[in-house]
């Protein structure tokens, strides 16, 4: 094998090997074989009944979408792997007399639940469907399969509108007089595979193809170009996977779950995917096929009712369950069928869970001896702490119920409703919220699902399409409300008792009970911000079982991680709310939030003082104010460091604004009654007027340009500590210059700054030690952090403002201009100033530690920007070797988290 290639991809003496028989991979190799593939081998390789088949790799789809061409390889090992199956078998793909059929399915590395296509049957044609009939003494069964592959192949292979299928389906049940497609007879499927055939001819320009490898052969392109498709891109860019890995192809000897009463298909969670409890979870529905299921589209019965059905597959499926479940030390879900009283394992993987869910099973599997605490941490995440924070209904407002469903992804969620994706995107887009609300929905819903607040379904279950999308997106969702009537072309449902919503009603759902309600429900805190609050303790109910493995999880994260994390607030109240949510100090004080209100017209007389004299009465108003803020937030955080930044307000914040005070004046000449006051102010506004107020008179600048305004908050801030002291406080207080661009700038603020500190210790007695040091927001501190680090005895990295400079983004402007176009074009996958840019911002980040610290070891590095509560930003943080980060109070239990996850030295699996 020569050192450049991929080491995890196996090199036959001829190159790269891109087909593995089931009995050849494992489950670590996911990367190669897909998730799907992988965990079909693993499933092999423990003697479960997985039907034979074989996997093509995600190099040769990598190989394809690069060339447009297949690797010239492929075809060869694809007819060796066909040939041992055939043999295998005892039956050659689609002969007439007893043919072999395969399904041809996608499995990336990471589940994307409906996005890829996926044909059955694949091996039926006009001659072979009669030796179906034959082989299996069904004649329904076989042109049911029949219509079945030209209905999938013509929508996924042929591009062929779907719609046309289905209409010529109820078309056909309507003839029929019949409601659910299991009750036409072989000569209704026999004349809709007529019609099928006729409607691929019409739209595709050509026959359904009769040859059964060439049926293959385009079904695996089909598979591959899948992979770029628009909802398959969208759907990535939802969940963060990479758009650089491609899909796997399985290729596996069909089972067949619609041969009568006595077959059936299902799909299984080893627990509650939504609660995480113990217990006999999943849909199953008899004489159906696969898709059925996952589509949503004829309400399944539950999982425990094949105990009644089939006792004997019922059995074995739980052991089954079981096994899987201790082999793979975590939450399964299953795709099975039953042919004729024979249990068959289709899939296997790593269940998506609800947020609750992921806590509670993660701290069941400590308990149980399959995890330890540090697996246990890396089972959970940041966002999903984060959706358990969202409030949930208020039990005891007065509401009107219209039905239930299935709670199949909790949460609170209320808007507007509409019945199809374009709407719900039009009305998001405009600023309202909305409910989506289908019969059922489908891989072309993605981007309605995105824009909602929550969904809604009459059809499905808890493993249908808008369940386990729902899930992995942490979106709201109820399915399968039956009662409810959607009906999508006149834009309403109807509830029980003839009440009727049309499109634009409010209505709310509830993900946790799967009750639906009419109008806008009052909202209440969620259980885990009480418990945060030190409002709720671990008992016996449900919430409290949450809250404690909240509890459990948040303890062990504390314990082992480095980071740790402060607060931004400038308030007393704010301080002590996030003091409870466990942070360790302020790491940003705005002290320009501080004169808003009231005071903003003190600071507006200070800035445009012509006068020393003027000047000075405005900072003497000021300082008793300020001092009187730091006195009520030193208490509130007292023993823990507090940052102080000085006053950093971009100036047209503090000014009247020029186009209001210019109309004032000119109404007052007209009436000629001038007012000298505003003639005066108008002036100065003039003259101290920027066009990019954002890189203007600011920050440090503002303090050398403004004789007293930095020493008059320094003096605030120093004798605010001593008065702490003298209380037998402990006030930390560290000071930062903001905007710093050289080093000679925060030499002068300094050599002020400390002249007050002396004056203040020298009339109080009381001594004071309070570090000075400065935001690192612009390139050039970045880049000469060496030098910076002469005068500065911390950082702290202003990351908001440091990506507007490296970007030359103005974040007031470009996240509604043009952000959109760039996260679809894939230009972004995540916006810059949600997640850090790790290449460049993070780069600036890790070379000014690194040089801040060849200056000066011991300086104290921190981040306070937004994306201090970014989870991956988190990570970040920690492996660039800051010493904290600090977020809003409300993200602090997040970064705690994620502080902890990236201390954690556990590879456990990724939940994607």
């Amino acid at each position: 094998m020569s050192e450049n290639k991929d080491p995890h991809v196996a090199h036959t003496s001829e190159g790269v090997k891109f087909v593995y028989d089931f009995t050849e991979g494992n489950k670590d190799l996911k990367d190669l074989l897909g998730g799907k593939g992988a965990n079909l081998a693993e499933m092999t390789n423990l003697g479960l009944p997985v039907p034979p088949g074989f996997t093509i790799t995600t190099e040769a789809c990598k190989t394809y979408l690069d060339s447009g061409e297949e690797p010239a390889p492929l075809r060869d090992e694809v007819s060796a792997h066909l040939d041992a199956l055939e043999r295998k078998m005892g039956k050659k793909l689609g002969q007439a007399d007893d043919p072999l059929l395969v399904s041809v399915r996608s499995g990336a590395k990471f589940s994307m639940p409906g996005m890829m296509d996926t044909v059955l049957n694949i091996g039926l044609s006009d001659k072979s469907v009669s030796g179906l009939a034959k082989q299996s003494g069904d004649d329904r069964f076989a042109w049911d399969s029949y219509r079945r592959l030209i209905q999938m192949f013509g929508k996924t292979v042929l591009g062929v509108d779907g719609d046309l299928f289905e209409d010529a389906l109820e078309a056909a049940k309507k003839a029929k007089k019949v409601t659910v497609d299991t009750d036409l007879e072989a000569a209704d499927l026999k004349k809709l595979v007529t019609k099928f055939k006729k409607i691929v001819k019409a739209e595709a320009g050509r026959d359904f193809p009769q040859d059964p490898r060439e049926q293959m052969d385009l079904a695996i392109r089909s598979v591959f170009e899948s992979w770029n498709t628009d909802r398959a891109k969208l759907y990535r860019r939802q969940e963060r996977i990479p758009h650089d890995l491609g899909t796997a192809v399985n290729v596996c000897s069909m089972v067949f779950g619609n041969l009568g009463p006595d077959s059936g298909t299902g799909v299984a969670f080893t627990r509650d995917p939504a609660s995480g409890h113990q217990g006999v979870y999943g849909d199953y529905l008899q004489n159906a096929q696969g898709e059925d299921v996952v589509a949503g589209i004829r309400n399944t019965v539950p999982l425990a009712d094949l105990e009644q059905i089939d006792k004997k597959s019922y059995d074995q499926l739980m052991q089954i369950m079981e096994t899987l479940e201790t082999h793979y030390k975590d939450l399964c879900d299953i795709e099975f069928t039953i042919e004729r009283g024979q249990l068959w394992m289709l899939q296997t993987r790593v269940g998506k869970r609800t947020a609750g869910a992921a806590f509670r099973i993660a701290t069941q599997l400590v308990d149980q001896g399959l995890i330890d605490e540090a697996e246990a941490l890396q089972r959970v995440n940041g966002a999903q702490l984060a959706q358990l924070m969202f409030p949930r209904f208020d039990e005891g407002a007065k509401v009107k119920q219209l039905g239930r469903g299935i709670a199949a992804s909790p949460g609170a969620a209320v808007g507007k409703a509409v019945f199809d994706s374009y709407t719900a995107i039009k009305w998001s887009r405009s600023g309202e919220k909305v409910i989506l609300i289908r019969r059922e929905t489908n891989p072309d819903d993605l981007d309605g699902m995105i824009a909602a607040e929550g969904i809604l379904t009459s059809r499905g279950g808890k493993t249908s399409h808008a369940a386990v999308v729902a899930r992995g997106m942490g979106k709201t969702c109820v399915c399968g409300a039956e009662e409810l009537e959607v009906d999508t072309k006149r834009r309403c449902l109807t509830a029980p008792g003839g009440v009727v919503v049309e499109e634009g009603a409010t209505v709310s759902i509830d993900g946790s009970t799967g009750k639906v309600y009419l109008g806008e429900v009052p909202v209440v805190p969620s259980p885990v911000v009480e418990y945060f609050e030190g409002r709720m303790h671990a008992g016996a109910d449900d919430a409290d079982e949450l809250v404690a493995a909240v509890h459990r999880i948040m303890a062990y994260a504390d314990r082992v991680r480095r980071l740790r994390v402060r607060a931004n607030a400038d308030n007393a109240e704010d301080a002590l709310r996030a003091r409870r949510f466990g942070a360790q100090g302020i790491g940003l004080c705005r002290t320009e939030h501080m004169f808003l209100g009231e005071r903003r017209e003190m600071v507006e007389r200070l800035i445009l003082a012509d006068a020393d004299d003027e000047r000075e009465d405005a900072l003497k108003e000021l300082l008793p104010l300020q001092k009187r803020d730091f006195v009520e937030l030193f208490e509130a955080m007292d023993g823990l460091p507090v940052t102080v930044r000085l006053l950093d307000p971009p100036l047209h914040e503090f000014l009247p604004d020029i186009t209001e005070l210019s109309v004032r004046v000119a109404l007052a000449e007209s009436r000629k009654d001038p007012n000298e006051n505003d003639l005066r102010l108008l002036q100065a506004v003039h003259r101290l007027h920027e066009q990019n107020p954002m890189l203007g008179l600011r920050g440090v600048r503002l303090g050398l340009v403004i004789p007293g305004l930095f020493t008059m908050q320094v003096r605030a801030i120093a004798e605010a500590a001593a008065e702490r002291k003298n209380a037998k406080g402990d006030p930390r207080v560290e000071i930062m210059i903001p905007l710093v661009g050289t080093v000679q700038e925060l030499e002068i603020v300094r050599e002020e700054a400390e002249q007050v500190i002396a004056e203040v210790q020298e009339t109080t007695g009381v001594e004071l030690k309070l570090a000075l040091g400065t935001m690192i927001e612009l390139p050039r501190a970045a880049l000469t952090a060496d030098q910076i680090a002469e005068a500065a005895e911390f950082f702290s990295f202003g990351t908001n403002d440091l990506t507007q400079t490296v970007w030359g983004f103005s974040r007031d402007d470009v996240e509604a201009s043009f952000f959109t176009a760039y996260l679809e074009k894939g230009i972004f996958g995540v916006s810059p100033f949600e997640t850090i840019d790790k290449d460049g911002v993070g780069r600036l980040v890790r070379d000014a530690a690194r040089a801040g610290r060849a200056t000066r070891p011991d300086l104290k590095l921190g981040v306070c920007g937004e994306h201090g509560g970014d989870p991956e930003s988190v990570h970040f943080f920690h492996e660039v070797g800051l010493d904290y980060v600090s977020c809003s109070p409300f993200r602090i239990p997040v970064a705690r988290l994620e502080a902890g996850r990236a201390a954690s030295h556990s590879t456990g699996s990724d939940h994607r």
